[in-house]
């Protein structure tokens, strides 16, 4: 398949991380937590600015996990139909157009799910196929993309958009002063993304000669052993409440990088054939785990950690994003491989083998 377009969208409200970190610690901890000791896992996250889909004031009257639910509905369906839309209009494509949408999403629940609800909003067809995935977490933007080339291998004439919609500001816990809340309170922010892509025959009545558009020429998961706590939630009548162990890093140092030699080998290619990364930003700790597994330096995932930066760690969006930003601002040369990987709960990982046509 053929990646078309890829746009992210992310909501209005814009903070800085000093900001963010004195609102938490105000409203959310109420002195729990020494201001400093926030300051200190805000500052190591490396990040600068985030968005979130209310104001920074509003989070302290969310009480329990209905509100906060409803208000993912109400916000996950305006910013996923924004970035659905933007994605189809920057190739010429109409809602009508779409025979597949893939939602992904772990920061909130809907059920019409949030897909249905956004080909109602914007005037899908009635017989679009619908696959909702919920659960991946950070992993899905990548899996999202695999799952679409999965479904346009066999349906070669169609078009498929994969949504990704987390709002990470929701699940943050009032009163917890636990470390994995810490943490995630000074990583992860809003926003969505969205991915336009065709099948070969489709592909090549609308391939652009302005816009980059990879191809993707194959897929691996991986599901690691004994790793079920190692990310992920528990749900309790407070909402969604984070899993994070500190081993995520070690994980990713001990795994990834055969597992990439391995995908690799099976084309046909080595690491070195790899011209260009789109990694998803799970944090400082893990991008440079994942450098060192890679074999690669800082240069190579600055894109990536430009992304964590400028907006935080979007979960499942974020990958989508850095892809993005990657096409936009640092087009890859034709005939080119690219390698797009993320990871999430399971804890597991997925990998992308891309190339530029030319």
């Amino acid at each position: 398949m053929r990646i078309l377009s890829v746009r992210g969208a992310l909501p209005e409200h814009r903070h800085s991380q000093a900001e963010i970190t004195a609102s938490f610690v105000e409203t959310m901890l109420r002195g729990q937590v020494n201001a400093s000791v926030v300051e200190r896992f805000h500052r190591n996250a490396c990040v600068d600015t985030r968005h979130t889909v209310l104001p920074l004031e509003a989070y302290q009257h969310l009480d329990g996990f209905g509100p906060a639910n409803d208000e993912f509905i109400a916000h996950g369906v305006e910013l996923g139909a924004r970035a659905v839309l933007d994605a189809l209009t920057a190739v010429d494509l109409a809602p009508t157009d779409v025979d597949l949408i893939v939602s992904a999403t772990v920061t909130g629940l809907a059920v019409p799910s949030l897909d249905a609800r956004v080909a109602a909003l914007i005037g899908m067809r009635e017989d679009v196929v619908r696959v909702p995935i919920v659960g991946l977490g950070c992993v899905a933007g990548a899996a999202g993309i695999a799952r679409l080339h999965d479904y346009l291998l066999g349906h070669p004439d169609a078009v498929a958009v994969l949504m990704s919609v987390e709002l990470c500001s929701l699940t943050l816990q009032r009163d917890d002063a636990s470390v994995p809340n810490l943490v995630a309170s000074g990583l992860f922010g809003d926003g969505a993304a969205a991915v336009v892509a065709a099948g070969r025959d489709r592909a090549a009545e609308l391939a652009s000669t302005t816009l980059p558009q990879p191809e993707v020429l194959a897929s691996r998961s991986r599901l690691y052993p004994d790793s079920e706590r190692t990310m992920g939630w528990d749900v309790g009548s407070s909402g969604l409440k984070i899993v994070l162990d500190g081993a995520v890093p070690d994980v990713v140092r001990r795994y990834v990088g055969p597992d990439v030699a391995r995908f690799l080998a099976d084309h046909g290619l080595t690491r070195e054939d790899v011209g260009w990364y789109v990694a998803h930003p799970g944090g400082p700790k893990v991008l440079e785990a994942l450098q060192d597994s890679l074999g690669v330096d800082r240069a190579a995932l600055e894109v990536t950690w430009e992304s964590l930066r400028r907006i935080g760690n979007l979960s499942s969006a974020s990958v989508l994003h850095v892809l993005a930003d990657t096409l936009r601002d640092r087009p890859p040369r034709p005939g080119s491989y690219g390698l797009m990987l993320a990871m999430g709960p399971g804890f597991c990982s997925e990998l992308l083998l891309l190339r530029m046509p030319g």
